[in-house]
Order: C-alpha cells, then structure tokens, then sequence
C-alpha cells in the first residue's frame, strides 16, 4: 500500500477557525493512525485577501494546538515544495499543467467581458434553467482568437465539461455519490491574470505532492466532480476523498461568530487547553463503538478511523467544551496547571498580574481551587485573595455576616477569641483548626456555620471559596491572625 500522505490546506485569508481546525486535526490523526504524512499547504492564491498576517496566525495556531506539521513551511522537502501556491505560481507549474490540458482539448481560452457573463447570467435566471457558461468560446478558430487579442482582450483557460453522462465519486464517509456533467460549468482553471483558480490548484499540487487521501468538509464536494474531471483529463491517479459532515451551532444554524469564538487563538487567550479543544473538536464528527468522551493524544491516535465519521452535522456545543476543559485542568498535578497558568499569563500580557505574588503558596492555592477552575483565567479571581494584604470585602459578605443583627454579636465574639487563642495554637494544621472551630460552637453553644461563616469572611473578605481550614493553614499563622484582627478593628471597634 502507499504510504499516506494528506495534506491541510488553508488560505491565510483571515484567522484559523474552528471549521479549519477540525478538519486539519482529521487530517493529522489520520496520518499519525496510518504512520503517514502530514502537509501544511498555503493556499495564497487570493491575492486581494490573503496576507503574510494571516499565515503568522495560522502557523502559531497550528504550533499551540501541537498539530505538527511533516512538510510544510519551515519544514521543506524539496521534492514537493515549494509549499505555498503563490511561490508555485512563479515556477510556472500551474501554466504548464493548464497548457497540457488546452493541448490535449480539455480546455479552451475564453475571452468572454464581465458584461458578456452577467448576460448570461440574467438569460439564465428568466429562463429559470441553471446559471452556468454557455460555452461560446468553446470551438474559436485560431483567426478568432487572434482578433480578440488584438482587441486587447486577455484571456482565461476554461476547462471542457462534457455535456452528458455523469461523473462517480467513491466517498469514503458517504459511499457513491454522482454528478450529471451537463449540469456542471466550464469553469476557469487560470484566471487573466495567470493566477490558478482553487479547484485547479489544489489538484495539481495534490498530485504533485503525491496526496493519497483528501479529508476536508462536505462544503467541497460540489467541488469534487470538476477536480475528478482534470485528474481524469491529466490521466493521473484519483486519490481518496472524505467529506466531513458540518458543524451547526446550538440554534442548527452554520457556525458562524455569533455562536461564540470562532477565531481558534481566542480560545487561547480565554484560557483553554490545547488538549482540550482537540478533544472535543474529535468529537465533532468522529466517535469510537464505546462512545468514549475524554481522551489522550495517544487515545486518539491510535483509535481515529475515518470509516466512523459520521454524515450527519455536528452540533457545537459550548457548554461541554467548558466541562472537557475543566476535567483536562482537574487531571493535572499542581505543578502542571501551575506551569499551563503562567503560559496563559505570558501569552496574554497579564504576567505582571502576578510578579508579586509567592510562586509556593500560588501553587498550593491553585490546587486548593482547582475544582472550580474552568478556565486558566479564572485563577486569579479564585486565588488573589492569598496575595493581598488589604482583603478586599465583599458587600454581601459583610452585610450577612458581620452586620446581621442576627449574627453581628456571634461574629464578634468568634474573631475576638479566634484572635486570642489561634496567636498561641501551636498545631496549624487544617485537621487541628477544623477541631479548634467546632470546639468553639460546642462550647458556646452556637452552630458551626456561626463560627465558620465569620472566620471565613475575616480571612477571605468572602462568603465562599476554598475549604476554610486548608485555606488556613496554607496562608500561616500570623497572616490569619492578622486578617482577624484587621476585620476586628474595621467592623466592631
């Protein structure tokens, strides 16, 4: 069997989405599966829209979701490359394909005006029949052609349909599917400018960078019989092609930016992992007989098959995508989320937000909060209270628990011995401060949360957070008692 060899194809024309990205990953795990090859191509033959920007963006976002490339930019082998079509251009490789098929008569020069095609387009619509090129240019003589050059008019290259029978496509998701020729275009392989049209591109670099399977979303497969003809009409082998089935937003509409981040580096920048954005990007479209739902890289390496993608559209679910995340941060160690934090802080200009914060207690703060992280960026509103020394009370806070008439007595009483007997408690561990705290309900008579609650809001400034005693005992001592009595001084003196 030939080595596998797929290819993901983006036109810098803008960011890398979501749509891109599951199709770039598809295309990745099944090259890995195989133990084949993966080629990152730019398609830049939008010269109006593409830029050198957005290739920058692609590339980055390629690198943090660690879809590495075998051959591509930066990586060239120079039996295939160059790897970007504007470069192929200037080689001249696009034109001497072009001119072979014009040789052989599968192609025609067109010198039809914009006003001419509009035209026919019009015809078409009142005559309520497909809007396609009628094919005037088909069969100009050579003295024809002549004079319209010398009219000044600049020709395209047009690729011959033929006007009956039909052409197969052998999907490996969707089985056979076929196209009526008489209802496809004579569509343009090179445009007046010399530049090739996508449809002619992609098939004579796919060709020449030996691709052996094409995996890409259903969106192209009104493109696929016009690519199968110019392979047929170069007498070249017809590689394998899958269509990947959409992906919907919550409402069945095409996702699009109103259904949330679209652009792949601002889930970066919100604080998702790579894992878990691939993760759950494999999940669109793709499943295992056990309905499996989290996996490793390696998981999905070894289990990817293109045989169990489905041909149904996939529904973009943000809310999972949030769970996925926070389960894949809940897997790490505290050194792991720790290091994962400071990356997002780096990458999001935000580490001075931190410079003076203790890199011991933050690891330990982190992992004191690390079930209620689900995103990187939420760890600063969870743990920033470790690191202040003016607590920051929250309004709620104080009004329930230290201006209750209710409780406003029990709370004062709570901090004025919490103060006095925590300077001399020589175990300040969370296990003997949980003890100390319901000894003193038992012997006061009052209910834990009575003791719990104002201690809690002393030290924290809020009704809620991490576990009161462990909270405690990473914090130290003197730094407890010294909230307890600044909360003292500022609400019961």
């Amino acid at each position: 069997m030939t080595d596998v060899r797929v290819r993901f194809a983006p036109s810098p024309t803008g960011d890398l989405h979501i749509g891109g990205v599951r199709t770039a990953l598809f295309n990745w795990l099944f090259a890995k599966n195989k133990k084949g090859r993966f080629i990152l191509r730019i398609e830049d033959t939008d010269e109006i829209r593409s830029t050198e920007t957005s290739v920058k963006v692609i590339l980055n976002a390629m690198k943090w979701l660690k879809l590495d490339w075998d051959e591509g930019p930066d990586i060239e082998n120079l039996r295939y490359s160059p790897y970007y079509q504007m470069e192929r251009k200037e080689k001249g490789i696009y034109q001497k394909y072009a001119d072979e098929l014009v040789a052989k008569k599968f192609a025609y020069y067109c010198y039809c005006t914009l006003e001419e095609l509009d035209d026919m387009r019009k015809k078409a619509y009142a005559n309520k029949i497909p809007s396609k090129y009628d094919g005037r240019c088909r069969n100009l003589t050579l003295k024809q052609r002549e004079q319209k050059r010398n009219e000044g008019k600049i020709p395209v290259i047009r690729f011959k349909m033929p006007d009956t029978g039909i052409i197969v496509l052998n999907d490996i998701i969707r089985g056979e599917v076929k196209f009526n020729n008489f209802l496809l275009d004579d569509f343009i392989v090179i445009k007046a400018n010399g530049i090739p049209t996508y449809n002619f591109a992609c098939v004579v670099d796919d060709y020449l960078m030996e691709i052996t399977h094409v995996l890409r979303g259903d969106d192209h497969i009104s493109n696929t019989p016009k690519q199968i003809h110019i392979y047929n009409a170069l007498n070249w082998n017809v590689p394998k092609f899958a269509h990947l089935a959409m992906i919907l937003g919550s409402d069945g509409a095409r996702l699009s930016k109103r259904h949330g981040h679209m652009s792949v580096l601002e889930y970066r920048k919100e604080g998702y992992l790579q894992e878990a954005l691939i993760n759950y990007l494999a999940l669109l479209g793709w499943s295992t007989e056990t309905s499996q739902q989290v996996f490793t890289i390696e998981d999905m390496k070894q289990k990817f098959s293109i045989e169990r993608c489905g041909t149904s559209p996939s529904i973009f679910d943000s809310a999972k995508l949030l769970w996925l995340n926070g389960e894949k941060i809940r897997s790490k160690n505290p050194e792991q989320i720790y290091e994962l934090f400071i990356d997002w802080l780096n990458y999001t200009g935000n580490d001075k937000l931190i410079e003076c914060w203790d890199t011991k207690l933050l690891k330990k703060a982190i992992f004191l909060e690390r079930d209620k992280i689900r995103l990187l960026k939420d760890i600063p509103s969870l743990v920033d209270f470790f690191f202040t020394k003016d607590v920051d009370y929250k309004e709620d806070a104080v009004q329930t628990v230290f201006l209750s008439d209710k409780l406003k007595s029990i709370a004062k009483f709570v901090l004025i011995e919490s103060s006095i007997r925590l300077s001399n408690h020589q175990d300040f561990s969370a296990i003997s401060l949980e003890k100390y705290a319901r000894d003193l309900a038992i012997e006061k008579n009052v209910n834990t949360s009575q003791v719990f609650h104002p201690m809690r809001v002393a030290i924290s400034g809020r009704k809620q957070g991490p576990s009161l005693f462990h909270m405690m005992e990473i914090m130290g001592k003197e730094e407890v008692v010294r909230r307890i009595n600044v909360a003292i001084n500022k609400f019961f003196k």
